[in-house]
């Protein structure tokens, strides 16, 4: 028990009812200007916070996330993780990156999942399959890696290789989808311009369109996919690029996210790249929460989401583990990053009760992300998961989403007296965000504030505090700026491109603490900025206990 055990501060007695953290998803700090629809916003009570609360801006992007470098936006995964963890742990990204870039990936003791999926389809002269989404977002995938898979695909005498590529336009400029076809056709061309060699591209669509659902909000997204890839069905054309710009002069202003699943035919019709028994299939995401579903469709024996018609028998391996917990997939290239010892875990082992609550989109960033990549309760009888049901419509179109539902909700639980900490999700400035709809992300942000007012006077009341804070920037730029002017980037009519991924700008902590005379460090010497990381402990000072001394320290302090 002595691993578990949570220390008193000495440095505040803590708050006597609950802690709650609020994660406002996707609200950072802009250039306050037209871009920056958090700005654009009417908050009152965000203003207020942050003129009369303790306040500080944390970094939640880059190597503070555990990404690569500096220029890497932040995402909901990493930053939950880093929030709940205390600590930052390298990112698939990194991770993935690094197994490549030094070989384990391929050669040696940890290379047999790859090295088994080449023998398969040398040794059955079948066709090797990539699936995945194709940008260098680097949220879920990048460009690079599935690169690197297709340059050994040739060094090892892998004959047929075919892609299913899903097109972004979600964590890159919402129209760049061409930039990143015309490059790997390219290399496409390069590899099957040699001997016994058949690399092409075969079916694919826009990623919330087809395949990478989550959470179960939309299996029809997993079924349409599988039809697509799997059974080659769908609206055919000769190449990638005509299916793109054919969407594209059909319906003005579709961004890429949004496209129809599409397949590549033969001059007779026939689909190039059916997914048939005896091949294997690497789903190169290295992210989870979109990759859960499609592996459950190739893997699991019982299967009650949609009619998947004949499984083919195929070899089926992920970029990395995707669910710890279910071992979805059974088989995959990089180990995922091994995060122990969380805030959640701390908080359960010491018998404390907690409460996690967003709605559908956000769930599993509260509960999965934040315990470490881990499903489930850590100990059911003081832990509670409360899922609020996503609506399933377009974003923009109710940019509210589920706000008002989660509040109601989450007042009611704190009402009990039940819980020592609880943590919400407000997804709206993420998911409104990435829309790319300027006025329905300043309406998402208006949304997310009004519920904070709400959750005040509770707070008050019970004698708890609040840390308002995000898990990276969305909403705070919805224009895409050109790097060389700084100003917003135009298309061809003159119109401002939107911007419909995340950004690296910093993001709010706010500390609501009624009555408590505390204050905000800046963070450690050394550092410019404190990072997601610093929650935990500041979390935990306000419960009253000291962080475990491998935490990043608190924040919080007396004034």
């Amino acid at each position: 028990m002595a691993e578990w055990t949570l220390e008193k501060s000495g440095r505040f007695p803590g708050v006597k009812g609950p802690v709650v953290a609020c994660v406002m998803d996707g609200v950072g700090y802009g250039r306050r200007d037209e871009s920056d629809a958090v700005w654009l916003a009417r908050t009152p009570t965000l203003d207020w916070l942050a003129n009369a609360s303790p306040s500080n801006d944390l970094v939640a992007h880059g190597k503070a996330v555990g990404m690569p470098s500096d220029g890497d936006m932040g995402n909901s995964e990493v930053g939950h993780n880093a929030i709940g963890a205390g600590r930052v742990f390298d990112q698939g990204a990194k991770l993935v990156a690094k197994a490549i870039s030094d070989g384990t990936l391929f050669d040696g003791e940890a290379a047999g999942v790859w090295q088994g999926v080449t023998e398969r389809v040398r040794e059955r002269g079948s066709t090797l399959h990539f699936l995945g989404l194709l940008s260098d977002g680097n949220v879920h995938s990048h460009i690079d890696h599935i690169f690197a898979l297709l340059r050994r695909c040739d060094l090892e005498q892998v004959e047929r290789v075919r892609l299913h590529v899903l097109l972004d336009g979600r964590d890159v400029p919402e129209t760049s989808a061409l930039d990143y076809v015309d490059a790997l056709e390219e290399l496409l061309e390069t590899i099957s311009g040699k001997p016994n060699r058949d690399y092409r591209i075969a079916s694919g669509g826009g990623r919330m369109t087809t395949t990478m659902d989550r959470y179960g909000a939309d299996w029809a997204m997993v079924e349409r996919g599988w039809a697509t890839h799997v059974r080659g069905e769908g609206r055919g054309f000769s190449s990638c690029r005509r299916a793109v710009t054919t969407f594209r002069g059909e319906e003005a202003g579709i961004g890429d996210q949004m496209l129809p699943q599409f397949v590549i035919v033969e001059g007779d019709g026939q689909p190039v790249g059916r997914v048939e028994d005896g091949d294997a299939v690497v789903f190169f995401n290295f992210r989870g929460d979109r990759s859960v579903e499609i592996t459950q469709a190739f893997e699991d024996d019982t299967f009650p989401h949609f009619d998947r018609g004949p499984r083919p028998d195929v070899l089926y391996v992920g970029m990395m583990e995707y669910d710890g917990d279910l071992k979805l997939p059974s088989q995959y290239l990089v180990a995922p990053p091994k995060i122990d010892r969380t805030l959640g875990e701390f908080i359960a082992r010491a018998g404390m009760h907690q409460l996690a609550i967003s709605e559908t989109q956000k769930f599993g960033h509260v509960t999965y992300f934040w315990n470490g990549n881990r499903s489930g309760a850590f100990d059911e009888d003081v832990e509670t998961y409360i899922e609020i049901p996503s609506d399933n419509r377009p974003f923009e179109e109710r940019p509210w989403m589920k706000a008002a539902e989660i509040t109601d909700r989450l007042i009611d639980e704190l009402r009990t007296g039940r819980y020592r900490h609880a943590r919400v999700n407000y997804a709206n400035g993420d998911m409104v965000g990435h829309t790319g709809h300027h006025a329905a992300a300043i309406q998402a942000v208006e949304a997310v504030d009004l519920q904070i007012a709400r959750l005040l006077p509770v707070i008050e009341s019970l004698g708890g505090a609040l840390l308002v804070t995000a898990d990276h920037g969305n909403a705070d730029c919805m224009f895409e700026i050109d790097k060389k002017t700084g100003e917003p980037s135009l298309d061809k009519n003159g119109n401002v491109r939107a911007k419909t991924s995340h950004t690296l700008n910093p993001v709010p902590l706010h500390a609501y603490v009624p009555g408590g005379k505390i204050r905000l460090d800046a963070g450690p010497l050394g550092k410019t900025k404190p990072g997601l990381a610093n929650l935990a402990g500041s979390i935990l000072t306000l419960m009253g206990f000291e962080a475990p001394e491998d935490f990043e320290p608190s924040l919080v302090d007396l004034a």
